[in-house]
């Protein structure tokens, strides 16, 4: 019994790497070369394994820090050259909203990634959270270290940018809702006010609740992965309650 248990358990181990590698290549465009390291990008803080090095827990954050470097450059690099005549600030927000976690999490879903990562826990607990976006950085520097730099660039220009990316819609949404609520409140000397009431998560995971009251009247609650995302979405549900226009 014990021989035809594990018969089963190695083809279908066998069966499940099969399928990883087929997964990673249809999204790289490649066969994977280090089936490891694409397997630790995929390894969320959640599911952190314990490795020989005390009080050191594997998963895919180190590889997000160099994915996250690695396409920050590659963009700023595309960006400077796509827009000669565009000066430092608009760059440095368009390159923004392009690696902003709710874009990241976005592509991500878009290219199945969630269907990859590991977690522990439910994942509806973690549908709020950047755990996609920080698993796409995590690939980017899975990608770097087993195809190298130029095969990287190609596969965030040619791929993620030119199919996941609408440079001019982008260019376009600059709404500030925030100050078009200010504008507003201004006009009719009404009092407006932002308070953080929340944080989700932890470290670099975290997600922030923002409320906006009116002449201290709740009008409105927003999320987002920093403090100002947070308050520009609360901004935007508020001029939507209240019927303000842009």
């Amino acid at each position: 019994m014990a021989v035809t248990e594990n018969i089963i358990s190695y083809f279908t181990a066998d069966a499940e790497t099969k399928e990883f590698r087929k997964a990673i290549e249809r999204i790289v465009g490649e066969k994977p070369g280090k089936d490891s390291l694409y397997h630790l990008a995929f390894r969320h803080t959640s599911a952190s394994k314990k490795t020989v090095v005390e009080g050191f827990k594997e998963s895919n954050e180190r590889l997000e820090y160099l994915g996250d470097s690695v396409l920050g450059m590659i963009i700023a690099e595309y960006l400077f050259k796509k827009y000669p005549f565009k000066d430092e600030g608009f760059l440095t927000e368009i390159r923004s909203r392009i690696v902003n976690r709710e874009s990241l999490n976005q592509v991500a879903r878009k290219i199945g990634l969630d269907s990859l990562i590991m977690f522990d826990g439910n994942r509806v607990s973690h549908v709020r959270t950047s755990m996609y976006g920080d698993a796409m950085e995590a690939l980017i520097g899975a990608i770097y270290l087993d195809k190298g730099f130029r095969f990287t660039k190609r596969f965030i220009v040619k791929n993620l940018l030119a199919n996941y990316y609408d440079l001019d819609e982008i260019i376009q949404n600059n709404t500030n809702y925030k100050s078009i609520l200010l504008t507003w409140a201004q006009g009719l000397s009404k009092n407006v006010n932002f308070e953080i009431i929340q944080e989700n998560g932890k470290h670099h995971s975290k997600e922030f609740v923002a409320q906006v009251t009116v002449d201290e009247e709740v009008v409105s609650e927003g999320r987002g992965w920093n403090k100002k995302k947070a308050e520009q979405d609360a901004a935007r549900k508020a001029c939507n309650a209240l019927n303000i226009e842009d």
